[in-house]
């Protein structure tokens, strides 16, 4: 693969890269859109990855090629990196990236350079390819300009560049893109940002399937209206609770402020909010602001025009999910002879509170999730940001190739679109190592 994108760099730019990054995709096991809450999440890296031949140049320009013909070369100054919101193209991530390091260390003439790049993660699967090209970029700014930072600092530098293209994300695709090691999942933690080598159960593997919806975050506004739900259940949850809710951004925020379990936190949740929507209306009468404040100082840009929230069932997910990560990990450490089981019972509870209380799920993934269950899944659930993208399961090892072959015929076979696109889209996968450089020898 290196010696092909090599040539192709030749040919493209008529000189050869310098040096190579590649940032890895991730699937995250269980803790589904809690991050952004400043909850623990628990992903690992996987081996599929974006990898960049670079080669610096004296010039002030950046020049970006793909070796997919469907993604279009672009190229701009390093001195003027706009990047569009309204449409989110590949290039727009790469310069995410970019910018993310420029201004972290000021730089005012930073080095030009030609890049290539090379993908294998499925693109908009939930496998988090785009947070996977924001790190690369990252990574190779920096060595194009000859600056080093830590790994924890490159991920929250590379996290908060990636709102640029105005994803409100909370940090764990961009950790674990960084700190992975190979062989081990990651219990990640916010706030500080550190990571714990999360052993798995020998006997199981874990299975990614593509539904073969394609789910942008950046192009919908689902995942920034959830991003806003929670904040607002913050702020609700705070008032009653007699805290400054004015300073409180995250649900972890109020718990911790509380002092409370999380157990605790659900039964707060059941007394304060009710499950019935919440309109703005009601939003600015129960905080004693006017619509005015509720756009201009707690809501996103691109969520100004939602009418209602559903703040209950957002809250309730978030502290349920966030106990089935403890316990996740609990369960990994010491390793009783049911893991597996407990293991995929969290999993599919999991799935579940996604589907009833987040409903980030859709139709097809509901589908695939009961297909892998049916052919012996034990457990089986959405990863990544959901309403499309892939399922991630776990397996018994003896029966994964009778698994694979059952969910090919059930799921990908019965469908010409999803036939066209069945090789990439079913495959085992175990923890692998994160972002790297590496150079010519």
């Amino acid at each position: 693969r290196l010696q092909k994108l090599k040539d192709m760099f030749i040919s493209k730019f008529g000189s050869a890269p310098k040096f190579y990054v590649r940032a890895p995709g991730r699937v995250n096991l269980i803790g589904e859109h809690i991050d952004y809450c400043g909850y623990a999440v628990l992903p690992m890296a996987i081996e599929q990855d974006i990898l960049i031949a670079v080669e610096p140049v004296k010039t002030q320009a950046v020049q970006l090629a793909n070796t997919n013909s469907l993604y279009l070369d672009f190229s701009t100054s390093v001195n003027n990196i706009a990047i569009n919101k309204s449409k989110p193209q590949w290039h727009n991530y790469f310069l995410c990236g970019l910018k993310g390091i420029q201004e972290h260390f000021g730089l005012n003439n930073p080095t030009g350079m030609n890049c290539l790049l090379d993908g294998t993660i499925p693109p908009s699967s939930g496998l988090s390819s785009s947070s996977a090209l924001v790190c690369c970029a990252g990574l190779v700014t920096l060595r194009a300009n000859g600056k080093t930072l830590s790994k924890v600092e490159l991920a929250e530098i590379c996290t908060k560049s990636e709102r640029y293209i105005g994803t409100e994300g909370g940090g764990m695709d961009q950790s674990i893109s960084f700190l992975a090691e190979e062989g081990t999942a990651k219990l990640i933690e916010f706030s500080p940002l550190r990571a714990t080598d999360v052993r798995l159960p020998s006997g199981a593997a874990f299975v990614i399937a593509n539904s073969c919806v394609e789910m942008n975050k950046a192009a919908t506004s689902h995942y920034n209206i959830r991003v806003m739900e929670c904040r607002l259940a913050t702020k609700l949850l705070s008032k009653s609770k007699g805290l400054d809710w004015k300073k409180m951004l995250r649900l972890h925020d109020v718990q911790t402020k509380l002092g409370v379990s999380l157990e605790e936190m659900l039964t707060i949740v059941e007394e304060v909010l009710h499950p019935e929507p919440y309109s703005t209306e009601e939003i600015c009468k129960c905080l004693g602001i006017s619509l005015e404040e509720l756009r201009s100082q707690i809501l996103s840009q691109n969520t100004q025009d939602v009418s209602t929230f559903k703040l209950y069932q957002r809250a309730k997910h978030v502290y349920g999910e966030a106990a089935r990560v403890l316990e996740f990990k609990k369960i990994c450490n010491e390793a009783p002879a049911n893991a597996i089981q407990l293991l995929g019972e969290l999993m599919n509870q999991s799935y579940i509170s996604c589907r009833e209380m987040y409903e980030c799920s859709c139709p097809e993934l509901d589908r695939l999730v009961d297909i892998c269950l049916q052919f012996g899944a034990i457990g089986s659930r959405l990863t990544g940001a959901g309403w499309g993208g892939c399922t991630v399961s776990m397996v018994p090892t003896d029966k994964l190739n009778t698994f694979l072959k059952n969910v090919k015929k059930a799921y990908y076979q019965t469908d010409v679109q999803r036939l066209a696109l069945e090789n990439n889209s079913l495959f085992a996968t175990k923890p692998g190592r994160g972002a790297l450089v590496f150079v010519e020898a």
